[in-house]
């Protein structure tokens, strides 16, 4: 994944930083009882406290607080028993008190850890600098009406995680993969469900470049709330380019805060960056310090389920899976479920083929996920069954499986109807290959004469003749049985 730009001065490296911003997965907000439902129409999920009324009291949602304490723990983060909630003075239409409810000399958690999965096996470490809590601001809506803004508060006071990497990142794959690895911890803890395109997980990118072998950190920009992981690795790549194209033209970067344009792939100025004391933090006066206890964050720890890295080396482990196989199968729990479910009892190896390329190729030509797959993990399981006892051939399934995952059937059903039982007589697929080879001379000539590769041909025409019923390893060995002499 080494990502170098080559400058016309020399060769240039990104250091990249991400700011994660990931919504809670609560029925309620941060510091209210409003609802948090994707969808709901404008102003319809906002309470009193939301909207900054006089006199209104935030009360901490104790849901909110266990959901990022199993994060924390899940990321090898420290923890801090003890955090404060601070005021981040600030002023947007869009969040009605004039400051937001976030950490900052305290938060819940300090520094962790993320590995990543490089190719040939290998595993990378990221750091990760914080993890604390805050609330998420409404919403400003500029295309309503050609001369005023309306403001939707369905969002303020959403309860939001913000994960803050270290500056390890060097490109735009490792940015790409870090973000793939971390929405899937977060949806295996049930914390957050990652989806960017409806705004529950959003990203800053800070970029700054220096010239390869340099140490120390040069003047980083930062692009706000991109939505997709494909968006950030371009945001990273037209940024890192225009840094380089900066500094080679003797100028300098400027700190300042960016939006991408994904229409045309680059990043705008937005404002010139803030520094954390224009911001202007203090501790909340409405609030005490958040103080866990450690029997508290030892029963959630105790809770945690079996992550992608553990699943991840179960899998090669028990399955006998290469780690790339293993990978895939591990990075969505729904994807991990459906594949044990489906190779229980059965040939691990030949279930992950399967559900890798058959399944995941059925389901992306049909624009589904994994849970709205019209084939379940226990008819996979059944199919599986039907080839390994003989009933049907490889081929006879795949055609099996494109009806299932038209119609939804079991294949047992569709085999009966169809009469795809396999052909394991010897007399019927002896009389095949004799005919096979009788219409055949020349082609049986050169078997003979050592052409092996003919021999395929030969079984290609035995199973087209045979409607694909024949059992291909009974026609293979008949046919060089009978070639032989």
């Amino acid at each position: 994944m080494t990502y170098l730009i080559q400058g016309e001065t020399g060769v240039w490296e990104a250091v990249i930083g991400l700011e994660v911003h990931a919504q809670i997965q609560s029925r309620a907000k941060l510091f209210s009882g409003a609802a948090t439902d994707f969808g709901a129409e404008p102003n319809t999920q906002v309470s009193l406290v939301d909207a900054a009324m006089p006199g209104m009291l935030p009360v901490i949602n104790g849901f909110c607080v266990e959901q990022a304490v199993r994060t924390g723990l899940a990321l090898k983060a420290k923890i801090n028993l003890t955090s404060v909630f601070e005021r981040k003075n600030y002023f947007y239409p869009d969040l009605p008190p004039g400051y937001q409810i976030s950490q900052y000399q305290q938060p819940l958690f300090g520094e962790g850890t993320m590995f990543l999965d490089m190719p040939g096996g290998a595993t990378r470490a990221i750091g990760i600098e914080r993890l604390h809590m805050e609330q998420d601001a409404g919403k400003s809506l500029h295309d309503q009406d050609p001369g005023r803004t309306f403001v939707d508060l369905n969002r303020a006071g959403v309860a939001l995680m913000e994960i803050v990497s270290k500056p390890d990142l060097r490109g735009p794959e490792e940015a790409g993969a870090y973000l793939r690895k971390l929405r899937s911890l977060l949806r295996y803890l049930g914390t957050c469900d990652g989806n960017m395109e409806q705004g529950s997980m959003r990203c800053d990118v800070n970029v700054s470049v220096r010239p390869e072998g340099e140490d120390g950190y040069r003047t980083r920009t930062e692009v706000k709330n991109v939505n997709s992981v494909r968006f950030v690795m371009q945001a990273i790549d037209f940024e890192a380019r225009r840094q380089v194209e900066v500094y080679e033209d003797g100028g300098e970067v400027a700190q300042e805060t960016l939006l991408f344009d994904p229409a045309i792939g680059e990043t705008r100025t937005m404002r010139l960056k803030e520094q954390a004391h224009d911001y202007r933090y203090f501790p909340d006066p409405d609030l005490l310090p958040l103080v866990l206890t450690q029997a508290y964050v030892d029963n959630i720890a105790d809770s945690l389920p079996e992550l992608p890295d553990q699943k991840k080396a179960r899998f090669a482990d028990v399955y006998g899976l290469n780690p790339d196989d293993a990978g895939v199968l591990t990075a969505d729990r729904g994807t991990a479920d459906y594949f044990e479910d489906a190779a229980r009892g059965r040939d691990a190896k030949q279930a992950a083929n399967w559900v890798i390329t058959n399944l995941f190729g059925a389901l992306n030509k049909r624009g589904l996920g994994i849970a709205e797959s019209p084939v379940s993990a226990a008819n996979m399981g059944a199919l599986l069954d039907l080839m390994g006892d003989g009933t049907i051939s490889g081929r006879i399934a795949k055609d099996v499986f494109e009806e299932m995952m038209e119609t939804g059937r079991e294949a047992g059903s569709i085999v009966a109807e169809k009469g795809l039982r396999q052909i394991t007589d010897k007399s019927e697929i002896e009389a095949a290959v004799d005919a096979v080879i009788a219409a055949n001379p020349d082609q049986a000539r050169d078997v003979r004469d050592g052409k092996e590769k003919t021999i395929g041909w030969f079984v290609g025409r035995v199973m087209k003749a045979t409607g694909g019923k024949a059992n291909p390893k009974m026609v293979n060995e008949m046919l060089r049985r009978k070639l032989s002499g």
